[in-house]
């Protein structure tokens, strides 16, 4: 009966560590091509195959388009923010190569909590 228990626990403490790794901070701060990171960057294309770690990253193949839309910039520079259809996440920058630039004039700017948003089914979890 304790080992059951002692199993339970350790399930626990697996799920508790993963909903932990999936919120937390990636960096302090982005650069961007406006204030609000609202304009596009740069159109990129994947050079390599991608599964992120969890839904705050976005999914990829080679050579589909992805359109840049931030970069984390001091603690963690090697994130960048995109969209692929209606899908938007993190993707390292060495997945893929620039195909064209659109803002050449990057602002840094702070992140948001909701930078860090991961959807799990219908909640919504921040750090």
């Amino acid at each position: 009966m304790s080992r059951i228990l002692d199993q339970r626990i350790l399930l626990l403490v697996i799920s508790f560590l993963r909903s932990l790794q999936s919120t937390k901070v990636l960096s302090e701060w982005k650069k961007c091509g406006d204030q609000e990171c609202e304009t596009a960057m740069s159109r990129v294309q994947a050079t390599t195959d991608y599964l992120g770690p969890d839904c705050r990253y976005l999914n990829f193949k080679t050579g589909e388009e992805i359109m840049v839309y931030s970069k984390l910039s001091r603690k963690n520079e090697n994130l960048w923010t995109g969209s692929k259809g209606k899908d938007f996440g993190y993707f390292p920058k060495d997945a893929v190569k620039v195909e064209e630039v659109f803002i050449a004039e990057e602002v840094e700017v702070l992140t948001k909590e909701t930078d860090f948003l991961c959807l799990h089914g219908d909640k919504y979890t921040f750090e």
